[in-house]
């Protein structure tokens, strides 16, 4: 289920079955034009490729809504903001939060965050409509599958 106003009131009849929420995690920066670049197309990808994954995991997830953060932010400001979204979700209570990125960066803080971190090598250019990029998407989706349904058991 994705966080939009019919998935949610199927969310509400069903939340006993709805254990894992996925996150999915943006960088924003428009400073440099290559930056800037870049991140649109992680955004495109990661967006592409949290929908999928929330297809392929129906019944059981829920996609959260884009956490956007500036590139060039504090990243303990972001880890205190980042684990207060996980606190909330626990509560409702999701016993498993995942926050999906593209975002390298983001391994080194991985011991200090609260919830999983699902960290895939990004696709730096390409059409995502490409036969190419399907096939990628397809490969990345299948292994976070897999890795998801690990927690799970």
């Amino acid at each position: 289920m994705k966080w939009r106003k019919a998935d949610l009131q199927t969310y509400f009849q069903s939340k006993e079955y709805i254990d894992t929420v996925i996150v999915p995690l943006i960088p924003f920066g428009i400073a440099s034009d290559v930056e800037a670049e870049k991140a649109a197309i992680q955004a495109e990808m990661i967006t592409l490729l949290s929908h999928e994954l929330e297809k392929e995991l129906t019944g059981r997830i829920l996609l959260a809504p884009i956490y956007s953060y500036l590139k060039s932010a504090d990243r303990q400001t972001e880890i205190a903001r980042m684990n207060m979204w996980s606190a909330e979700m626990k509560e409702q209570p999701f016993k498993h939060v995942f926050m999906l990125t593209f975002d390298p960066s983001w391994k080194k803080y991985e011991q200090e965050l609260e919830s999983t971190l699902l960290w895939l090598p990004a696709v730096q250019t390409g059409e995502l409509n490409s036969k190419e990029m399907q096939k990628t998407v397809r490969e990345q989706v299948g292994q976070m599958v897999e890795l998801i349904r690990a927690y799970w058991q």
